[in-house]
């Protein structure tokens, strides 16, 4: 079968274009099948938090853990970045909470200086593992510690999503790994309305 170059020029043109939507798809808010969400009860380095704490304010939540090597420090930065996108008044009424699912390591002081390393309106926090436990189930969040190396050493896998729960305490939409700072940011801005 012989095509010729016009041929192939469409056919690679329509594949590509195919392939940028397909990519934005992933990345895109997903608001069809969220779990439950709701309330939960963490602890910070300043007290106790509460999500009903939070309520009028826009909630980015994350759960991972302050060793993960790459996808923690990924989602954090585009937090940061979207943030940044945000003016001040808008800031104000947004709230971001990373819960660590690695109590055994990761403290609470060292949670709010690894958490604020990113940005100053990111609070890091914990709770024990059954609080954990029963807060990922209620967020379909998927975690698991692996098995140590030698030195010690262990990795947890978890779910990488974000979490968007509007000023009434609701969870509104879950956004996967990668999503751009403009993506969560003009989602932070569709729920303050």
């Amino acid at each position: 079968m012989n095509f010729s170059r016009a041929t192939l020029i469409t056919i690679a043109a329509i594949l590509a274009m195919v392939l940028l939507g397909l990519l934005a798809l992933g990345k895109a808010p997903l608001r069809a099948n969220m779990p439950a969400g709701g309330d939960f009860a963490v602890r910070t380095a300043d007290g106790p938090l509460a999500l009903q704490d939070l309520r009028g304010k826009v909630v980015l939540l994350y759960f991972g853990y302050t060793y993960c090597p790459d996808i923690c420090p990924t989602a954090l930065l585009s937090y940061a970045a979207a943030f940044r996108k945000l003016s001040p008044q808008e800031l104000e009424k947004v709230a971001g909470v990373f819960i660590s699912v690695d109590p055994e390591r990761d403290s609470l002081p060292h949670l709010k200086e690894y958490a604020r390393f990113f940005h100053p309106h990111l609070q890091g926090a914990t709770a024990s593992p059954t609080e954990i436990q029963e807060i990922a189930r209620r967020y379909g969040v998927f975690y698991a510690r692996q098995p140590a190396d030698a030195s010690g050493r262990y990795a947890v896998d978890h779910t990488a999503d974000s979490y968007i729960i509007d000023g009434e305490g609701r969870l509104v939409a879950r956004l996967p790994h990668g999503a751009m700072p403009e993506t969560i940011a003009d989602e932070l801005k569709r729920w303050m309305r």
